[in-house]
């Protein structure tokens, strides 16, 4: 028996979807949903002016990301506060992160270090908050931070690794945007300089460590702020 295929979405369905994907992403990062809350595809649907299958395929996707999650029997959520999804996030960028950086040193050639020095000096000048977007991080400096990140890591060459980066990277971005409301004194300017030195200056070892450091620091402002505020977020 010949098998059926289904039909490819149309270009209009897909580019609904994509326009519904786009504002759910933002509607999470901007803190417009809290944590826990309920994504109703119906109440999206009438919200956004498409069908129920425009909003499900843009919410798997959102899924796929790790900016909500698909409850059994109980649709789509937000990802509700656990200290240890977080820490399991910033142990598994800790453990691969700083492994792909030795690597990116070693086989990094002279363009790579351009662009390096590039990608920092572009996240040193961007404002990293800005008042028409409230208390989170803005928009630009989030963008430049994931290419000055992913541009330290190119240099190891391995397509593969850097796939498995960029999947980390949007699983950890929403409780980056947490953490910047729990500590608000952190030196982030400091840190991400000493990672662009050692780095240029093919010094795996403290490039490494720097990093390591670098990327307990969220898990650490967010879980010890939840703590004191009993596990709310403001």
């Amino acid at each position: 028996m010949a098998q059926t295929v289904d039909p490819p979405a149309s270009p209009g369905k897909q580019m609904l979807s994509e326009q519904v994907y786009a504002h759910l992403r933002n509607a999470i990062m901007r803190g417009v949903y809290a944590p826990g809350d309920a994504l109703k595809p119906q109440d999206i649907a009438k919200e956004q002016g498409v069908s129920l299958a425009v909003v499900r395929e843009a919410l798997v996707r959102v899924v796929g990301e790790g900016l909500a999650d698909r409850l059994p029997n109980r649709g789509f959520a937000v990802p509700a506060f656990s200290d240890r999804r977080w820490q399991e996030i910033a142990e598994a960028r800790r453990t691969i992160e700083p492994i792909v950086l030795r690597m990116s040193i070693e086989r990094g050639d002279v363009d790579w270090e351009a662009r390096v020095r590039a990608a920092h000096h572009r996240l040193a000048r961007t404002p990293a908050f800005v008042r028409e977007e409230g208390e989170h991080y803005s928009s630009a400096w989030s963008e430049a931070h994931r290419v000055f990140h992913r541009t330290l890591l190119e240099g190891c060459g391995n397509p593969v690794l850097l796939e498995t980066f960029d999947r980390m990277w949007t699983a950890s971005e929403l409780a980056r945007r947490w953490a910047a409301q729990r500590d608000p004194g952190r030196d982030a300017i400091g840190e991400h300089r000493r990672l662009e030195e050692a780095a240029l200056a093919r010094d795996a070892d403290t490039a490494a460590e720097v990093l390591a450091r670098h990327l307990t620091q969220t898990a650490a402002a967010l879980t010890g702020g939840a703590r004191a505020g009993h596990g709310k977020l403001p």
